[in-house]
């Protein structure tokens, strides 16, 4: 982390040699609107979705909805700030990777203090959730399409699904894997609505409660807690939003804030009807017995239950490739430049390979889906997607002391700012609490 650090703090001192760079390293700037909108999609509606309807088991309808709600809106104001904050110094300066921008906003040695390990938590603790995830899914489909089939262990799903990944990760950068994205947005969207149309066609459960699931206090405190972070999951976007407007081509007529933008709100919308039905109407069916994924509690019909987890398992795969290419790059800079590698297939292939076997490893060892997205959920996807990009707004833009900007920024502040403690403290602890009854490689 400490050659990370000293690398990116050497960027900072020489702005306009990184650009050139870029500009001749870096993938195309010929994206399309429409690009921006599937990739953010893929970046954001992930496997949290799923675990939705269990947060509202511990949260209740009414706090439930009300932070689900809060988080849409607020993560929506802070992805706009990001977009307006790409190329928010005159001269044709795109700041391209979420580090740079901390660089500009809090000075060239502390900005990848604060933002790179924020930044490379999200993007490794969702590939490491997207491993169990995709093992999980794709064990439960082929139980469904194969009962005479002999049982392997869940361990060995998850070893399957990551193996695909040696193959996908060797594919140079993000415009290479646009038709992974945009698959894995469809995907997104079509289990989502599988998921909350068979929950309504099933209808409600016997003895349906809506009740605070009977626990002591104690734990009752920290799954709360640690619903919140599986909230902030599911707002996972932030984390590579610069690095897709990057792909976006860009002139003073026409800046490519307006794309971005245009393509962000319509992943949003499409955020919305795939969250707001699943969290509700999931909740509605099963109530406080809900499972932390939603399609393992579905079990009629068999074959789109089938289908839709699936469905899971090819959006993951999408969804792992987007997280991963802003890692693969920075290593590989890294590589080049410190250590005099030449790029090519020989160091994609050594160090994508690496990173591919250590989040399938930490994926093997730790597959509890709920605790891990609320531990990652607060440790890294709260400060990135909440407040973050309100603290650069405030450091750059400098709106004025107790103006409307001023107020709003800071209200988002003190919100993620609660939410990352809190759910990063229930996670952790769940983690350890479920990890003393499990069996590991099972």
């Amino acid at each position: 982390m400490k050659i990370i650090l000293q690398e990116l703090g050497e960027y900072g001192k020489e702005w306009a040699r990184e650009n050139e760079e870029l500009e001749d390293q870096g993938p195309p700037r010929e994206a399309k609107w429409w690009y921006s909108a599937f990739h953010t999609v893929t970046a954001m509606v992930g496997a949290g979705v799923l675990s939705l309807p269990n947060a509202m088991a511990y949260l209740g309808w009414g706090p439930g909805t009300f932070i689900l709600v809060l988080s849409w809106c607020i993560t929506l104001f802070t992805i706009w700030q990001m977009i307006e904050l790409h190329e928010i110094v005159p001269g044709g300066t795109r700041f391209d990777r979420y580090y740079q921008l901390g660089q500009h906003a809090f000075g060239p040695k502390l900005g990848p203090w604060v933002v790179l390990p924020q930044q490379l938590i999200v993007q490794v603790g969702c590939d490491i959730v997207y491993m169990v995830t995709g093992g999980k899914c794709l064990k439960k489909f082929m139980e469904i399409v194969c009962t005479d089939c002999t049982r392997l262990k869940q361990s060995y799903w998850i070893c399957i699904f990551g193996s695909i990944h040696l193959f996908l990760s060797q594919l140079p950068n993000f415009n290479s894997v646009a038709g992974v994205s945009l698959a894995a947005a469809i995907m997104s969207l079509s289990y989502s609505t599988i998921s909350w149309v068979a929950c309504l066609s099933k209808g409600q459960v016997d003895n349906v409660s809506y009740g605070y699931k009977n626990t002591t206090p104690a734990d009752n405190m920290f799954r709360v807690f640690n619903a919140l972070g599986q909230i902030s999951f599911a707002f996972a976007g932030h984390a590579v939003v610069l690095e897709i407007q990057a792909t976006i081509p860009s002139t003073p007529s026409k800046p490519s804030k307006i794309p971005m933008w245009k393509g962000a709100r319509t992943a949003y919308f499409i955020t919305a009807i795939c969250y707001f039905p699943v969290a509700m109407i999931g909740y509605w069916a099963f109530g406080q017995d809900v499972e932390d994924n939603l399609l393992l509690a579905l079990k009629r019909p068999e074959w789109l239950i089938a289908a839709a987890n699936m469905m899971v398992v090819i959006h993951v795969i999408g969804s792992y490739q987007v997280y991963a290419m802003p890692v693969f790059d920075m290593l590989e800079n890294i590589f080049v430049k410190r250590l005099k590698f030449q790029r090519g297939f020989p160091l994609r292939l050594v160090t994508r390979s690496t990173y591919v076997g250590l989040t399938l490893f930490f994926g093997v060892t730790f597959p509890f889906f709920g605790d891990l997205l609320g531990f990652f959920g607060g440790f890294g996807f709260a400060p990135t997607s909440y407040f973050l990009p309100c603290i650069m707004w405030l450091a750059i833009k400098k709106p004025r002391m107790f103006s409307r900007s001023w107020f709003i920024n800071w209200g988002c502040i003190v919100v993620g700012m609660f939410m990352m403690f809190a759910s990063t403290i229930g996670g952790l602890r769940n983690i350890i609490v479920d990890s003393s009854t499990y069996s590991f490689y099972s």
